[in-house]
């Protein structure tokens, strides 16, 4: 990790720059298997997953039976533990669920908001060098909470065409209504275009390498909504000389082992705890079987001394980081400078960790500086709001002259004249 001393606020953004993996012709790959999808369903997906997952798939969607076998491949202390967090999950997501009580802006005029779920989502789980079956319980649990109908999940096949156990699993308690085994580009675009297999959704969620954000990207262009923009997943740290270095150093491994591409932030006022917190980071990273990939994402990383509190949060609201661990005994005071970020997790007992699995919170959050104006996945993004109004006499008479003058200033009469006849028969 490079470590940066004092830097000029008129540095930050050069400093802050996140990692670019430029990828040749992507957009040119993934369009034209976008494409191929949508002209011809189940076949072209076959022929992908055959091509990118060296797998022949018959069957894409996975059957009762599968799903059955596979949870009997999963340890009991796994299923525990994934309840343990499903709860915990279920509780803090409910807890989201709106009231949306009428309310009477004047006297006669009432207003008010009823949500309804969005009827169909796709779910898109990676496969790759981790089986994430903590994503499946952050994408379809509230989906569930919000009453899809149709919750469609994807994920691609190993070597001999199965999913992870537990990924099937953890889908069976979760509410997913239909699995298929695809992965990659070719999964978005079958939710997104619909084959003869798999049903055409209304909203795509879930977290995937480049060439899965650039088609989530590509057909949101199309129409079809998704959940954010995604990128390499991150961490800031701030510590101070309260901070406990092996605490701080794991959290900083934590996030690096995700890939060569994240990207992990020290931020301290104090230069004393940077060299005991390295230390345990490299103790740490000899024994961590994901050396390697974190090895190449700590060369994206840095240690960042700052002046003040206040300067420290005055960066890490630009940096903008989809997790913030506030790892000092003002963590609560400092937490409420936060202006931008995904997630925060306060104190030193408070690892990161714990919201990508049992906490409660969701850990599909914006990355790349879009906390800056993205939430992380809640309740809302499976529901829309339906806005109701019921006005009765009185409450037109109070505000009927107001809406005739206002269509009259932007010549609007037919909207005049809609409140106008109401008011003549009301006041004969």
């Amino acid at each position: 990790m490079e470590t940066i001393k004092f830097p000029e606020p008129s540095k930050w953004t050069e400093i802050l720059k996140r990692p670019v993996f430029e990828v040749k012709n992507l957009e040119n790959i993934v369009g034209e298997v976008l494409s191929d999808v949508k002209q011809q369903g189940d076949v072209a997906v076959r022929k992908y997953t055959e091509k990118f997952d060296k797998v022949t798939i018959e069957t894409l969607l996975v059957t009762k039976e599968e799903i059955e076998e596979a949870t009997k491949l999963v340890p009991e202390s796994l299923k525990k533990a994934i309840k343990l967090a499903k709860s915990n999950i279920e509780r803090f997501h409910r807890y989201q669920e709106c009231s949306c009580k009428p309310l009477e802006t004047t006297p006669g005029v009432k207003c008010w908001q009823k949500p309804t779920p969005i009827e169909k989502v796709g779910l898109y789980i990676p496969g790759g060098t981790a089986p994430l079956f903590s994503t499946v319980l952050m994408l379809a649990v509230p989906a569930s909470i919000a009453g899809c109908k149709e919750i469609v999940l994807c994920s691609p096949p190993r070597t001999g065409g199965t999913i992870n156990p537990a990924v099937l699993y953890t889908a069976s308690i979760s509410g997913v209504t239909k699995i298929f085994k695809i992965g990659g580009v070719q999964a978005i675009a079958a939710m997104a275009y619909g084959t003869e297999s798999v049903p055409a959704v209304y909203k795509i969620f879930g977290p995937g390498n480049q060439y899965v954000t650039a088609a989530k990207q590509m057909v949101s262009r199309q129409g079809i909504v998704i959940d954010m923009p995604a990128g390499p997943s991150e961490v800031a740290v701030i510590a101070d000389k309260t901070s406990n270095p092996d605490y701080v150093a794991a959290d900083l491994l934590a996030q690096a082992e995700h890939g060569p591409d994240s990207q992990v932030i020290l931020v301290t006022t104090d230069e004393s705890v940077i060299a005991p917190i390295l230390e345990a980071l490299h103790k740490q990273l000899d024994e961590l079987p994901r050396k390697d990939i974190a090895t190449l994402a700590l060369n994206n990383s840095k240690a960042i001394i700052l002046r003040s509190d206040d300067e420290m949060m005055a960066l890490m609201n630009e940096y903008a980081p989809e997790h913030l661990i506030i790892s000092t005994d003002n963590a609560v005071k400092l937490g409420e400078k936060v202006m931008n970020a995904g997630s925060v997790f306060l104190g030193h007992l408070t690892p990161e960790s714990a919201g990508d699995y049992a906490s409660g919170t969701n850990h599909t959050l914006p990355t790349n500086g879009f906390a800056r104006v993205y939430s992380g996945l809640n309740l809302d993004s499976f529901v829309k709001k339906v806005t109701f109004q019921q006005i009765t006499e009185y409450g037109l008479f109070n505000i009927g002259p107001a809406i005739e003058e206002m269509a009259e200033l932007e010549e609007l009469h037919g909207h005049k004249n809609a409140v106008t006849l109401r008011l003549k028969k009301i006041l004969k």
